[in-house]
């Protein structure tokens, strides 16, 4: 009876070491794991980052160029305008001289088809 009392022992406290085996197993799993979600997510992280700062240096080079045109045209609208201005001032007088000789020097003529 002692041998089956010292084996039914001995099986106890295998089960017991394997339960233990199987606890650390498991302890060991859920900390890799854990340890494969952060690095996961320090990847996920460095890589969102490189893609927004492709997205806005892309982002930057098409509306800076955008700005530049802005720019082009806001310079090319202000040279029209000033040359505008300078041919008004230029030719005013003229004008000015050519409508009032128009209206204050009526030659009064006969029309061809009057018939008297």
């Amino acid at each position: 009876m002692t041998s089956q009392s010292q084996g039914i022992q001995q099986l106890l406290q295998a089960e017991k070491r394997a339960a233990e085996k199987v606890a650390e197993a498991r302890k060991r799993k859920a900390r890799r794991l854990k340890q494969a979600k952060e690095e996961a997510q320090v990847a996920i992280e460095a890589y969102r980052q490189q893609r927004e700062s492709d997205f806005r240096q892309r982002q930057e080079a098409v509306l800076g160029s955008q700005g530049d045109l802005v720019a082009k045209v806001q310079e090319s609208t202000t040279s029209q305008i000033k040359s505008i201005g300078r041919t008004h001032q230029e030719n005013r007088d003229c004008v000015l001289h050519k409508l009032l000789k128009a209206v204050c020097d009526v030659q009064p003529e006969i029309h061809p088809n009057f018939h008297v």
